[in-house]
């Protein structure tokens, strides 16, 4: 298929689009459902996600209906596949998107292609079978952003895309919740910075380091920042409860406080955040709030959160992107200093508010 264009469609009735995980893929591809669903404001939209993601759109109104089958738990193995194929088949839609698109979305969405009764159009952000649709091939790859990339996607079909950052649509109990929180702190709208030390323990090489925030909390509250909030989960407890006791009633510590879309409110009020390349992140990023995200050994063009208000910092050494999940020197986060870090956040958000 060449030079074909399904923007709005009226034939494009049911569509399929996959997007199996990690938080922040998803909450980036969350950027993608808005421009689909305002391409196709009638058609049936399914999303296919696996668990524990699918709560970040249960109650989505853009979604019709979640396809959760969990190929990589308790559905793992042929059983899932058969269930996965089975439920797909049923639904005879019209239009699959695979987002996805890694080895075993490519095998499920092959098997689709020769087993469907109806035969779909096929969407992936690779040109290879079975897809019909996917960006064009390029002899040298160039280096783009993940949302550049789904939309390169989408594109390749014609679809219209434009949405700028991430949209998840929050439940008004968190609102809620969160409104609640930011009263008992006594927070205020653009009095506070939000910090996200932490990450998944499995990629703490991902952490800048207690001592790091401690620092840069001290220069942001010296500077004139009333207040800085730490969020995070369960693995973050002890970081987040240093970074606290070294600091002093100015630090509000919300570590695992929280729940997932309670944040999203939170960081809508922070005059700025910081973190490291980890989940809540990504949910920082459905704000229109500046952030600065520390990298290291992941690669920013990669990594980064999607939106024009992200900006990302990484030391200048010849070690990193490595993904490496141990290392001895750990320099590429070491380099990064607190003062580096102030000056972005001085220069491009607190403005004025610094002297």
């Amino acid at each position: 298929m060449h030079n074909i264009n399904l923007h709005g469609r009226s034939d494009i009735e049911r569509i399929l689009v996959i997007k199996w995980s990690a938080l922040g893929d998803v909450i980036i591809a969350s950027a993608i459902l808005e421009d689909l669903r305002n391409a196709f404001p009638n058609a049936r939209i399914d999303l296919n996600i696996l668990p524990p993601w699918d709560r970040l759109f249960r109650h989505d109104t853009r979604i019709n209906n979640l396809v959760v089958v969990d190929l990589r738990g308790k559905d793992k193995g042929w059983s899932g596949i058969w269930t996965w194929l089975k439920t797909v088949r049923q639904a005879n839609y019209d239009l699959v998107i695979d987002l996805q698109t890694n080895d075993r979305s490519r095998l499920l969405v092959s098997a689709l292609r020769l087993l469907s009764p109806v035969r779909p159009i096929l969407m992936g952000n690779r040109r290879r079978f079975p897809y019909h649709l996917s960006p064009p091939w390029r002899e040298k790859p160039i280096e783009v952003t993940a949302l550049d990339q789904l939309r390169q996607t989408l594109g390749s079909g014609g679809i219209q895309t434009g949405t700028p950052r991430p949209v998840l649509q929050i439940p008004e109990e968190n609102r809620q919740r969160a409104a609640q929180l930011l009263k008992e702190h006594a927070l205020t709208r653009d009095r506070f910075a939000a910090l996200i030390p932490g990450c998944q323990a499995a990629g703490h090489l991902k952490r800048w380091g207690t001592d790091h925030y401690v620092a840069l909390a001290r220069r942001m509250h010296a500077a004139g920042m009333e207040k800085i909030v730490l969020v995070g989960g369960k693995d973050e407890i002890k970081d987040c409860e240093d970074i606290a006791s070294a600091c002093g009633q100015w630090v509000v510590n919300l570590c695992n406080k929280t729940e997932i879309f309670d944040l999203v409110p939170i960081f809508e009020q922070a005059r700025v955040i910081v973190g490291n390349d980890t989940g809540p992140a990504h949910l920082a990023s459905c704000t229109d709030r500046p952030i600065v995200v520390i990298c290291g050994p992941t690669d920013p063009r990669r990594v980064k959160p999607a939106g024009d208000n992200v900006r990302a910092i990484q030391a200048d050494l010849p070690c990193i992107n490595c993904y490496q999940k141990e290392c001895d020197h750990h320099s590429c986060m070491k380099a990064i200093t607190p003062e580096m870090v102030f000056e972005m956040v001085k220069d491009e958000f607190l403005n004025e508010r610094v002297t």
